[in-house]
């Protein structure tokens, strides 16, 4: 795409031209990709929210755009921002995991192993159900609850590619930890 190209697209998706929103998403999301894949504390779930907040900011800003040129490096400064922002957010979070994980360790008797499996296999079912239901519920219910079928196999009885199946499991298991960590937090407030 060339600067005269990509000018124009950037004119029609300010405009709302969702095909001009769809060119310019495949031609920059690699870049605001790798921006993303650059943060190590960022898991796979957050750099994909990486990737979708920069674009979804970009295109609502888009009309306020002076320098169509500076699209690219705009872009790639979105990036970078939520990035950094979202970063600093996981490392405080697991700094704060582990503060409460010595904590809960010096001043809470050891819980019998069957009984913490019990428990967190409740929590997880807990999260299951709380899905609105849809694809990414119907996927983690066949993982989790059935528990026999593999990714492979998920995306063959769903029709999909393994790749959506890995990555649903993904966000699921990123929302999990999420839940845990405030309600771990939540019962050392409390």
């Amino acid at each position: 795409m060339t600067e005269e190209e990509v000018a124009t697209c950037i004119r029609r998706a300010a405009e709302g031209a969702q095909d001009a929103h769809r060119e310019l998403y495949q031609r920059f999301h690699g870049a605001v990709r790798r921006v993303a894949l650059g943060y190590s504390a960022l898991g796979p779930a957050e750099v994909e929210d990486v990737v979708q907040e920069t674009f979804v900011r970009a295109f609502r800003e888009l009309p306020r755009l002076q320098h169509p040129r500076a699209f690219g490096s705009w872009l790639v400064t979105i990036a970078r921002h939520h990035a950094q922002s979202l970063s600093r957010g996981a490392q405080l979070r697991g700094r704060a995991a582990e503060d409460l994980a010595l904590e809960l360790e010096s001043t809470t008797p050891a819980i019998p192993p069957a009984l913490e499996l019990e428990r967190r296999v409740a929590v997880v079912r807990e999260l299951i159900e709380a899905l609105p239901e849809g694809p990414e519920k119907e996927t983690v219910r066949l993982f989790y609850l059935e528990g026999e079928l593999s990714a492979r196999e998920i995306a063959e009885r769903l029709g999909l590619g393994k790749s959506a199946v890995t990555m649903r499991l993904e966000r699921f298991r990123a929302r999990v930890k999420r839940q845990l960590l405030s309600r771990l937090l939540a019962a050392g407030v409390g």
